[in-house]
């Protein structure tokens, strides 16, 4: 075996262990999608933030998901928020087109997305 293959292999394994959870289970959020109309994302948060029952007192002035101050970010972490909490009980990452699942963290600084499985 080549040592170029074999250091792709070593690289591969590496991100695949990173990623997995003890359990077997990939990590994954659910965040907003960046080609969604800024109106349907506002609604989408609206509704995570209310009906939805998301926590988003982290998203308040001073608290540590305020920054960046972008309706993308905001949404970003409410959707993640409710879908972790009630995907057990059949939530999806949908709100009508406005969200995707990703594998790749979108924490940041002092905010931190949970991932359950």
């Amino acid at each position: 075996m080549s040592s170029a293959l074999l250091w792709i292999l070593l690289v591969l394994f590496f991100f695949t262990s990173i990623l997995q959870k003890s359990d077997g289970q990939f990590e994954e959020w659910c965040i907003a999608d960046e080609q969604t109309p800024d109106g349907e994302l506002q609604m989408a948060l609206d509704w995570a933030c209310g009906k939805g029952g998301a926590d988003c007192s982290k998203l308040k002035v001073n608290q540590p998901c305020y920054f960046p101050n972008t309706l993308k970010a905001h949404a970003s972490y409410a959707f993640n928020d409710y879908y972790q909490k009630f995907k057990h009980k059949g939530a999806t990452c949908y709100f009508n087109s406005a969200a995707m699942i990703t594998d790749l963290d979108p924490s940041h600084s002092s905010c931190k997305f949970e991932s359950r499985t």
